[in-house]
């Protein structure tokens, strides 16, 4: 059990820190200066947190805390959230939920369940193969299932059974190597679903420098032979990471393997980043119809950059938007032509 003395009192100056952390991220979205003693950066943050309620705070815990709170200023929070611990909400779908594991909600009338997804665990991400025909899914706690046409599991590879224990932030399907992709704060893992049984193909990338939020594949025409994932991490990078099957195929050996989890080293990878965001970057995609990358960050001086993907190979400045608050900014894809060609 926590304990705590005067409860009420850490509470309210938990709450006082979350206002003043809320404050001061809305300030930097209007561009305002903040002096340096003042800002609460996520170590700031963290030392704070572990301050008022002890050691039983982890920080995997208060790190999703700190990212929900800077990401959606107007967002609900508890106090038991730093702990790993959601308030449901009340109502018949809530408890209908309960009791089932949800995967898709089609609608009120048809509901998809499948038990590959635990208890205190969620859905972080939700990749559409078109021309496979296929959906893969990737819980937060390490989950990876790929549902075929007729939204029924026939697949699933459990990560968590591993020693990186740290929670997936994003996923995508590489099509050249027909394999899935996936990022946790300091490992890209990369699994051969068509591989069977024992013979389970999975691939963890480490280590990685910074922490990887999220993931999106490259699709180009002239690379045949390879896969070019696009990562973004907690300190404002977007990676180009370059894969082929002999990257893979070094760790391939005839007859029984006694294990299905292989470590690659992340030197023997070609990989370039660029430092593009001063702040979080929570989101990147390629387009290909634009040929371009774009990257999302909270940071509220450089929020939104589109360019080629060129630009992180060079020292060339990039293209970059500023995008209102509360908008997500790949909302604007679908205008991206407009915004380049208005300078």
């Amino acid at each position: 059990a926590l304990e705590v003395p005067n409860f009420k009192d850490v509470l309210k100056q938990f709450q006082k820190l979350v206002e003043k952390t809320v404050t001061q991220k809305t300030k930097e979205r209007l561009g305002l200066y903040i002096e340096g003693d003042d800002v609460i950066d996520y170590d700031k943050f963290y030392t704070m947190t572990q301050t008022l309620f002890g050691p039983e705070v982890e920080d995997h815990n208060v790190k999703a805390f700190f990212r929900k709170i800077s990401s959606n200023l107007d967002a609900r929070t508890e106090w038991c959230e730093i702990f790993g611990y959601f308030t449901g909400e009340t109502g018949a779908m809530s408890s209908q939920l309960k009791d089932e594991n949800m995967v898709f909600l089609v609608s009120e009338k048809q509901q998809i369940t499948h038990a590959v997804v635990k208890k205190k665990d969620v859905i972080k991400v939700i990749v559409k193969v078109p021309y496979l025909d296929f959906t893969v899914t990737a819980s937060q706690k390490g989950v990876i299932t790929i549902f075929n046409n007729q939204r029924k599991a026939f697949v699933s590879y459990p990560f968590y059974f591993h020693q990186d224990t740290a929670w997936i932030n994003g996923c995508d399907f590489l099509p050249q190597q027909k394999c899935v992709v996936a990022v946790t704060e300091r490992t890209v893992i990369v699994w051969d679903y068509k591989s069977k049984g024992s013979q389970n193909n999975c691939f963890i990338i480490k280590p990685m420098e910074n922490s990887l939020l999220c993931v999106c594949t490259v699709t180009v025409s002239d690379h045949l032979a390879e896969d070019n994932i696009l990562m973004g991490d907690d300190k404002g990078y977007v990676h180009l990471l370059t894969m082929t099957s002999d990257h893979f195929g070094l760790k391939q050996h005839k007859g029984k393997r006694e294990s299905q989890l292989q470590v690659l080293d992340s030197e023997t990878f070609n990989t370039v980043k660029r430092k593009l965001h001063d702040d979080w970057v929570l989101k990147v995609k390629y387009i290909s119809d634009l040929n371009c990358f774009g990257s999302c960050s909270s940071d509220s001086i450089h929020s939104f950059v589109l360019d080629d993907i060129k630009r992180l190979e060079d020292n060339l400045p990039v293209k970059e938007f500023s995008v209102p608050r509360g908008v997500n900014a790949f909302t604007y894809c679908g205008k991206a032509k407009v915004i380049v060609t208005g300078g």
